[in-house]
């Protein structure tokens, strides 16, 4: 009998053990799932935090990249339009030369001595001139071949050699363009 209390009292305790651990084995189980979960979760989480930082970091160069570009194309264009003007202006200014020609052979005749036709011509050279258009009609200065051209040698009284003894066609330049080279006569030095 005491097999039979030992075992009622076994048997007894069994059943209580038993509720008290299968109690606990599901609460284990669902803190252990709840863990699993939050941990798959917080992965990713995780993994999307770093696929949208980087699809953030690709979108943030992608928009430099375009700001840079747009940038450089803006300063072309710029560039790109001042050379639009200037070749306008010199373009302009060549197709002026004959005219300015024809005033200056005025003048040396001494027709545009005074009147109306001075006027005109004084305010036609005084735009030229805000225009950067400047004349390259100097005597005895050294005969450089990128501004003049030579047309003849000979001797020139006090003139030394190879410098420009006569200007016999007036050149123009705009800045550092040379428009149309002086046409001169190039003293020898004799």
């Amino acid at each position: 009998m005491s097999e039979a209390n030992n075992q009622n009292e076994n048997s007894g305790q069994e059943p209580e053990d038993q509720p008290e651990a299968a109690d606990q084995q599901p609460t284990a189980d669902a803190l252990g799932q709840a863990e699993a979960i939050l941990n798959e979760a917080g992965d990713s989480v995780d993994a999307e935090q770093d696929e949208v930082s980087e699809v953030v970091t690709e979108l943030r160069n992608d928009l430099l990249r375009l700001q840079a570009e747009y940038v450089n194309y803006r300063k072309r264009v710029e560039r790109d339009r001042a050379v639009a003007r200037e070749n306008a202006v010199q373009g302009m200014l060549s197709t002026l030369l004959p005219v300015l020609d024809d005033i200056d052979a005025a003048r040396a005749h001494g027709d545009l001595a005074d009147g109306p036709f001075a006027s005109i011509a004084n305010k036609l050279d005084s735009i030229l001139a805000q225009h950067g258009l400047e004349r390259i009609n100097e005597a005895g200065v050294e005969f450089d071949p990128n501004v003049h051209e030579a047309l003849l040698r000979q001797a020139v009284p006090e003139v030394p050699a190879d410098h420009v003894g006569q200007v016999l066609r007036t050149g123009y330049r705009k800045g550092s363009n040379i428009l149309r080279a002086a046409q001169v006569l190039v003293a020898t030095g004799e």
